[in-house]
């Protein structure tokens, strides 16, 4: 059943008042932390599974930084979740676009499974529950937008 509730969540890609909880989930983070998504409870969570050959995910970086900036102050917190089995190339991107908010790496793409990303970039909200509230998949300039639109909601609630 659970299963079946992310599975039309993401196929939805909207805010929906009683969804399934997210998957729970460690990975090491670039700089070198283990970071554990249950343990986040309380937050808004924007996660954002990109990868350093996705043009679109590239290009959207700047902006996810702007929102994890932005909201932080108010329990937001911005993750991205880098799909790559060999993290070298999104190191080297990273050594010259820097971003503020924790980037993890799911190298076997065990967590990436468990959200069904099937799309790049794919960005997944989690209310303060833990729940997923909205997936958006792909990006182009504007985007940005719904995600504030989401935040918004949710820090309403």
């Amino acid at each position: 059943m659970k299963q079946w509730i992310i599975s039309l969540v993401l196929l939805l890609g909207s805010i929906s008042p009683v969804l399934a909880t997210a998957p729970d989930f460690t990975l090491k983070a670039l700089d070198g932390t283990n970071l554990r998504l249950a343990e986040q409870k309380g937050d808004i969570m924007l996660i954002n599974f990109w990868a350093s050959w996705c043009g679109p995910c590239i290009q959207e970086m700047p902006a996810l930084d702007k929102l994890a900036q932005k909201y932080q102050a108010l329990g937001v917190q911005v993750w991205g979740v880098n799909v790559e089995n060999d993290s070298t190339a999104a190191k080297a991107y990273l050594s010259k676009v820097k971003v503020e908010f924790p980037i993890l790496f799911d190298l076997d793409n065990s967590v990436s499974k468990a959200y069904q990303v099937d799309a790049m970039p794919t960005t997944v909200i989690l209310d303060k529950d833990g729940k997923v509230r909205a997936v958006h998949r792909g990006y182009q300039p504007g985007f940005e937008k719904k995600y504030e639109n989401d935040i918004k909601q949710l820090l309403r609630e």
